[in-house]
């Protein structure tokens, strides 16, 4: 136990794609603290993009699948609204692909 480590998390979260837009959720920037603890234990803070997304459910079943895939024996995952996300929160190759900047 204990083995688990944030650069493994990040990893694996680079591979939830949000289906509408077609990024993943780190370039998107919806993470805002990942913790573990010495149980391998997984906490996620995050964002959507607004909060009636309807893909609320199918991300946070992928967040899960992923993480319990690279080891984690439980994830919590805490959706918050504060701070609102918003575009400048992406990646800046998340903001060219969809925004053309």
């Amino acid at each position: 136990m204990g083995e688990l480590k944030k650069k493994d998390v990040i990893d694996a979260l680079y591979n939830v794609i949000d289906p509408e837009i077609g990024i993943d959720i780190i370039n998107l920037g919806f993470i805002y603290s990942i913790e573990i603890d010495e149980e391998d234990r997984v906490k996620i803070t995050m964002t959507l993009t607004t909060p009636g997304c309807p893909l609320n459910v199918p991300i946070q079943e992928d967040i899960t699948a992923r993480l319990e895939e690279i080891g984690a024996t439980d994830v919590i995952i805490d959706i918050v609204w504060d701070p609102p996300w918003n575009p400048s929160m992406m990646s800046e190759g998340a903001r060219k692909r969809l925004l053309g900047e």
